[in-house]
């Protein structure tokens, strides 16, 4: 049985969040949950992941599994608050465990931290198989961007997280900490080895020139038309230009805060005694 698929789309984050369900009435997973925060103020708002609620209650839906990608840099994730309204199962990959460790020491994060995944409902391994009532989801671990990425095949559809882009515009950095450009180029053809009719989400969409925003697409298309790994282009090509590209990027508006409540499974930091939660700015460290 093949899901259907509903995008949502988050223009100040370019970010597509996606509720993928057998059928109306029935079982839903929620992939990629967007919370809104004015990096200016520091205040959030659930005015995205409302939008989600919203569709899962107009479709009648039982949410099972709130799903991530990775742990993202460039928005914070809505998962805690959609679970206190929908219920479900907050997963990521079991990677997870290595980026807490990488940036606990960055961050110097409180001593109880635990870098184990615990934050997490749930933590998939490679391969591992999942149900969405009818459906069946299968993980495929795709390093590169980082350590801890994952896609979420679910019938005919993939979610690729960060590992690809529309085919205009590429693939995903990897000079973050724990990013590996041949890793990353090695996880992208093992999602192009897919079938080629194979439905592939993406979790961006950065529109050059004029084009309207799209995150659909077919294997056969990337394989064809990406302008950083198509069929045509090696791994050394790739690491080449992955690496030159990546030497020239700014790092995301959003990553300090994004990063530290990411790996939380969306939580904020515990509170200080003053009751508010803070997140840390490393100087001169990345």
């Amino acid at each position: 049985m093949n899901p259907t698929v509903h995008g949502i789309f988050d223009p100040a984050t370019w970010t597509v969040t996606y509720v993928v369900y057998d059928q109306p009435g029935g079982s839903a997973a929620v992939i990629d949950s967007v919370l809104d925060y004015d990096p200016k103020s520091g205040r959030t708002r659930t005015a995205s992941a409302q939008k989600v609620l919203d569709f899962v209650r107009e479709q009648r839906l039982n949410v099972g599994w709130i799903l991530e990608t990775h742990a993202h840099a460039d928005h914070l994730s809505a998962a805690p608050w959609l679970r206190s309204q929908l219920g479900g199962q907050i997963a990521i990959g079991g990677n997870i465990r290595t980026v807490q460790g990488v940036f606990k020491k960055i961050f110097n994060l409180e001593e109880n931290f635990h870098t184990d995944g615990s934050q997490f409902d749930h933590l998939f391994s490679d391969g591992e198989r999942f149900s969405i009532g009818a459906l069946e989801g299968e993980v495929m671990s795709v390093p590169g961007h980082t350590p801890a990425c994952v896609a979420y095949k679910i019938g005919d559809a993939v979610f690729v997280g960060d590992t690809l882009f529309m085919p205009d515009v590429g693939t995903a950095r990897c000079d973050f900490p724990g990013g590996d450009a041949p890793t990353l180029y090695r996880s992208v053809r093992k999602l192009l080895s897919l079938p080629p009719e194979t439905r592939l989400f993406m979790c961006h969409d950065y529109p050059p020139g004029s084009r309207p925003v799209a995150f659909e697409c077919t294997v056969a298309d990337q394989r064809a038309r990406n302008i950083h790994v198509n069929d045509s282009i090696s791994e050394a090509q790739f690491v080449e230009m992955r690496t030159r590209r990546d030497a020239t990027l700014d790092m995301p508006v959003l990553i300090l805060p994004a990063v530290q409540i990411n790996i939380r499974a969306g939580e904020m930091p515990p509170p200080e005694p003053n009751g508010v939660s803070y997140v840390k700015i490393p100087l001169n460290a990345l």
